[in-house]
C-alpha cells in the first residue's frame, strides 16, 4: 500500500507513519501544497497513492483546497473518483459542517483527533488494503 501522510502537526506525522509504514511505503507533506505536489508526481511517475491521510487545518493550503485539487488530478486523467486514491481526511474539527463539507469534497473516510490506531486500521481493512 502507498500512502501519503498529509499533516502539518509532527507528532500527528510520526503517528501515521509508524502505524502505515507498517503496511507499505509511507511519503509525507507537510501541507496541502505539497501534498497536490506528491499526487501530480505520483501519477506522472505511473504509481500513484493508494491512501491519502488529509489534514484539514494546514499552512498555504487546507485540507479541502487539497482533496479538490487532488480528485481534479484524478478527474483530469479519467479516474473517477470512486477508483482513485482513497482519501481520509484527518481533523480535530467535530463539527457536523465539517464532515459534510469533506464527503461533498469527495473524500473516503473522515477520522477525528486524537487518531487512534484501531479506528485507522479498521478504515484502512474497510477500504481492503490489509486484511
Amino acid at each position: 500500500m502507498k500512502t501519503l501522510i498529509v499533516e502539518d502537526d509532527f507528532t500527528s506525522r510520526l503517528l501515521l507513519q509508524e502505524i502505515l509504514g507498517r503496511y507499505g511505503t509511507a511519503h509525507i507533506a507537510v501541507n496541502g501544497v505539497e501534498a497536490v505536489e506528491a499526487v501530480r508526481g505520483a501519477m506522472d511517475a505511473g504509481d500513484p497513492y493508494e491512501l491519502i491521510c488529509l489534514d484539514i487545518m494546514m499552512p498555504e493550503m487546507d485540507g479541502y483546497q487539497a482533496l479538490k485539487q487532488i480528485r481534479e488530478l484524478e478527474e483530469a486523467r479519467g479516474i473517477l473518483s470512486s477508483h482513485g486514491a482513497k482519501i481520509c481526511m484527518t481533523t480535530a474539527l467535530q463539527e457536523v459542517r465539517n464532515v459534510v463539507d469533506a464527503f461533498r469534497g469527495l473524500c473516503d473516510a473522515y477520522l477525528f483527533k486524537p487518531i487512534q490506531k484501531s479506528q485507522l486500521l479498521e478504515q484502512v481493512r474497510a477500504f481492503g488494503f490489509i486484511a
